[in-house]
């Protein structure tokens, strides 16, 4: 992802008001943008924008933001897509559901402008960061190639969503080691975004579900670390 000029933003809400205030600021730090009302165009857009990053409310009609995220995270074509939930939702159980289905960033509703381009802006900042990362690693049966965002295990590829593979990726980086909850939580999703440290269980527990429990190993009262097999 280059400068915020060839960068694109799909705005996905369903009150028009925050689709021209999110459209106004996004424009004015010089993203190319586009908005959609429901869940279900928001799909079929993102097919063909291919978005670099997707703004997306819970709460919407026809289907809602949960949904979609869980669709879009399904699209090999947008596994290097951040979504942040941009949502009035602010109980624990919804931001719950958010990151296990893949969003990289959940923000409760009022929006705060000039905070939110500021965590846009962080966020396409780690994302070029991570790229002088070695581009593929080898353990055993597993290949995780950070160029195209893929894994393979015994000859099969396997497609995992944005923060998976990069909690994946790093643990697989640092062989041996032990990660506690705050470290994988600050090296994945950054400090400048809150998440819960039971997010980081959830999302182990979803990348065993697709490699195994071989390589991922729990350091009980410690935290993670990758074991080659």
């Amino acid at each position: 992802m280059g400068s915020s000029k060839n960068q694109r933003i799909l705005v996905v809400d369903d009150d028009p008001d925050i689709q021209e205030l999110l459209k106004y600021n996004l424009k004015k730090e010089g993203y190319d943008v586009k908005t959609v009302s429901d869940g279900i165009k928001a799909v079929e857009v993102a097919k063909n924008f291919i978005p670099d990053l997707i703004l997306l409310d819970i709460m919407m009609p026809v289907q809602d933001g949960v949904e979609t995220c869980r669709q879009i995270r399904e699209l090999p074509e947008m596994n290097g897509t951040y979504i942040i939930f941009l949502t009035a939702r602010s109980e624990e159980y919804s931001e719950v559901a958010a990151f296990d289905i893949g969003a990289d960033d959940y923000i409760t509703k009022p929006i705060k402008p000039r905070a939110l381009m500021s965590r846009i802006a962080a966020m396409f900042r780690r994302g070029t960061e991570k790229k002088k990362d070695i581009s593929s690693i080898a353990a055993g049966e597993l290949i995780i190639d950070k160029t195209s965002y893929t894994v393979t295990y015994q000859g099969k590829q396997i497609t995992l969503p944005k923060k998976e593979f990069e909690l994946l990726y790093f643990l697989a980086q640092n062989p041996n080691q032990v990660f506690s909850r705050d470290d994988l939580l600050k090296n994945i999703w950054g400090t400048d975004v809150y998440v819960l440290a039971r997010t980081v269980d959830v999302h182990i527990r979803k990348v065993r579900e697709k490699i195994g429990d071989g390589f991922i190993k729990t350091v009980k009262g410690v935290g993670y670390k990758f074991e080659e097999n």
